[in-house]
């Protein structure tokens, strides 16, 4: 019986978006946090634009204090969304890693001018079933994104 749960295994990592009225929900996984991190960013940016053939023009290094699993979800996003807006880049790749302590994010960035956008933009990350955390597979998330 298929439930609309994603098939898993142990280890792996992906992401897909699933109807949600108005808004973007993105589902998220991966064998560790990190990777769950990383996979939940391709998703955002995969609601609306293809970046398949794009190249990035620059990277753009963040860091983020350890707090909760579902803050540095949302912080993370939420700095996607910020650097879409205010400097009109997308990223095409994402690395991310604990390092002393901090969350170090490595954004391969493109312009969004030179990308296709094939959905809405989004707006901001919802707190609302915000949810990230261990699983039987490894991590998971979920978010929904205003858009």
């Amino acid at each position: 019986m298929d439930d609309g749960e994603p098939a898993r295994r142990r280890g792996e990592d992906g992401h897909r978006t699933v109807p949600h009225t108005a808004d973007v929900r993105i589902e998220a996984w991966g064998a560790s946090r990190e990777r769950c991190l990383g996979e939940a960013v391709l998703g955002l940016v995969e609601s609306f634009a293809d970046v398949s053939a794009a190249h990035a023009d620059a990277v753009r290094r963040v860091r983020f204090v350890e707090e909760s699993d579902d803050d540095l979800l949302a912080d993370l996003l939420d700095e996607v969304v910020y650097r879409l807006d205010a400097h009109g880049e997308v990223p095409v790749d994402v690395e991310v890693e604990l390092t002393e302590g901090e969350l170090d994010v490595r954004l391969a960035v493109a312009r969004l001018a030179g990308v296709p956008v094939i959905g809405s933009v989004p707006k901001a990350v919802s707190w609302h079933e915000l949810r990230m955390g261990p699983d039987a597979y490894g991590w998971s998330c979920t978010v929904t994104v205003d858009v």
